[in-house]
């Protein structure tokens, strides 16, 4: 029984959420970060450029762009995996002693060509899930992108499988080396699955993006409970590590029902097939939604304000959550938290749910949706009252807060991928998108920077600060950027909201 052109559609994404739930590799960063720092003795600064440099590979991410255009996506995949296998392989050799002298701008280097890779793995992801859903990008991107949430779980959990002892040394080891091979081992299973389908006329998915919702949502509970110890017999790494290669597996019951169904349909209508109404709409539909949107280039896109204020709105809002939830661990440590990796574990958990959001308001009221850029308002701006929350000294207002800018970091995230397509097309996705979230290793080098020059200097020169005045300054800075990043969202909604509404309005096909 050969696969249907369905099922086909559906293996893709559940190959696009495999790869998503193993490349959030530069996630793992502030795991390792102290071993790190104690093994090669840096320097907070140092540290800081480090986590710099995870995030400056996106700067050449267009490179996957440009690649996406005339290379097939396989090749692409297989170059962001080998990219990744070098730049953590190298640090990881070094660790190891069989690389014996390796200087600071050298790991610098590696660092980068290892965030790099990442944006090799989602381009290919993003493209597959564009133009394998044509009518659902938002809900499918929301679904895909909520695995992303998963990645530090899932790495934490290998980490106690495979680590041979709970010395930091020993553990940044190994996160070094699963960084490496994981993504290239998992890009060999799913090379098959992450291509192009012809996906012809379409139909309705709606049981299969129930289904989907439902193994997502049970995925994110399962993540949170296990990763808080709520429950002492999932408490071993081995036990959570199983549950959740059951859980990333699931998704595979949606294209083998697909199979056995459209098989089975196919032999009782081979005779008389019949053409519907319904599937009449959707081509329309699809007609309609792949000609409403504007093709631009890149050379065009930088000339257009739309741009600017969608590039300066991510930099002051979601960006500024990364920083922050790459900082959490030393946050929480300089208020004298008592359960730091709780913290940190539950603004993760959160993220997979914020990611899920837009796609649950995308399936529901997709007639009647809310436009991506007022999204992006409701995400912004709780971010920014959650900075001036955390002035409050409390552990309460540090876990509220950290739920909120993971959550609406999370949102963002999602919705960031619907808005490039909305704003700029997708032709060039690939080469655009990237173009947009090179502000975040801009942003995560200034506002790092920013939050560890202050921290040095409310800890009197020192490497190490405890109390609220470490991060105050910080925090009244980031919550100030954050709304105005929400007025730069709200200008931007205001000139985009009559063309979006054109955009979504569809005319069905009127049969008499």
């Amino acid at each position: 029984m050969a696969p249907t052109s369905s099922a086909l559609q559906w293996l893709s994404m559940v190959g696009v959420i495999w790869l998503q739930a193993t490349i959030g590799t530069n996630t793992n960063f502030p795991a390792y970060s102290s071993p790190l720092k104690d093994s090669l003795s840096l320097s907070q600064l140092q540290l800081n450029n480090l986590a710099f440099a995870s995030d400056a590979g996106k700067l050449f991410g267009w490179l996957s762009g440009i690649a996406s255009l005339y290379l097939p996506l396989w090749v692409v995949l297989f170059i962001g995996s080998f990219i990744g296998l070098i730049g953590y392989g190298v640090q990881y050799l070094f660790l190891t002693n069989i690389i014996h002298s390796l200087s600071y701008p050298l790991i610098f280097i590696f660092t980068i060509l290892a965030g790099n890779s990442t944006c090799w793995l989602n381009t290919v992801g993003y493209i597959v899930t564009i133009r394998n859903f044509p009518l659902d990008q938002q809900v499918v991107v929301g679904l895909m992108s909520s695995f992303v949430g998963l990645s530090a779980k899932f790495y934490a959990d290998m980490v106690g499988v495979v680590s041979s002892s709970n010395s930091p040394s020993q553990i940044a080891k190994t996160y070094l080396l699963l960084n490496s091979v994981t993504p290239l081992a998992v890009s060999f299973i799913v090379a098959p699955m992450v291509r192009n389908i012809d996906v012809g006329k379409g139909h309705t998915k709606k049981i299969g993006f129930i289904i989907m919702f439902f193994i997502t949502i049970a995925t994110g509970v399962y993540a949170s409970v296990t990763s808080l110890g709520l429950i002492s017999s999932l408490s071993s790494p081995v036990n959570n590590l199983i549950g959740l290669g059951i859980f990333l597996v699931a998704p595979l019951a949606i294209p083998v029902g697909e199979s056995v169904l459209e098989f089975w349909n196919n032999r009782e209508e081979k005779v008389h097939p019949e053409f519907t109404i319904e599937e009449a709409k959707v081509e329309i539909v699809e007609f309609h939604n792949v000609q409403g949107k504007e093709e631009i280039v890149m050379k065009d896109m930088l000339k257009r304000l739309n741009f600017w204020l969608y590039f300066f709105l991510y930099f002051f809002g979601p960006t500024i959550g990364l920083v922050f939830l790459n900082n959490l661990g030393q946050i929480a440590e300089s208020r004298g938290c008592t359960n730091i990796s709780s913290t940190v574990s539950l603004a993760s958990s959160l993220g997979i749910f914020g990611r899920l959001l837009p796609s649950v308001l995308a399936y529901f009221f997709s007639t009647n949706a809310i436009s991506n850029s007022a999204q992006i308002i409701f995400s912004t701006a709780p971010m920014a009252g959650a900075y001036f929350l955390l002035l409050n000294s409390s552990d309460v207002s540090l876990k509220i807060s950290a739920a909120i800018i993971g959550f609406c970091t999370g949102a963002f995230t999602s919705i960031s991928v619907s808005t490039t397509t909305e704003l700029f097309g997708v032709k060039n996705f690939g080469v655009n998108h990237n173009i947009v979230v090179a502000n975040i290793p801009i942003g995560s080098f200034l506002f790092g920077s920013l939050a560890a020059i202050v921290y040095r200097k409310e800890g009197k020169g020192e490497d190490k600060c405890i109390g609220m005045s470490c991060y105050r300054n910080t925090f009244i800075i980031w919550g100030s950027l954050c709304l105005l990043g929400t007025v730069l969202a709200s200008i931007l909604y205001a000139r985009t909201r009559k063309f979006c509404s054109n955009n979504r309005r569809i005319e069905p096909l009127q049969i008499v």
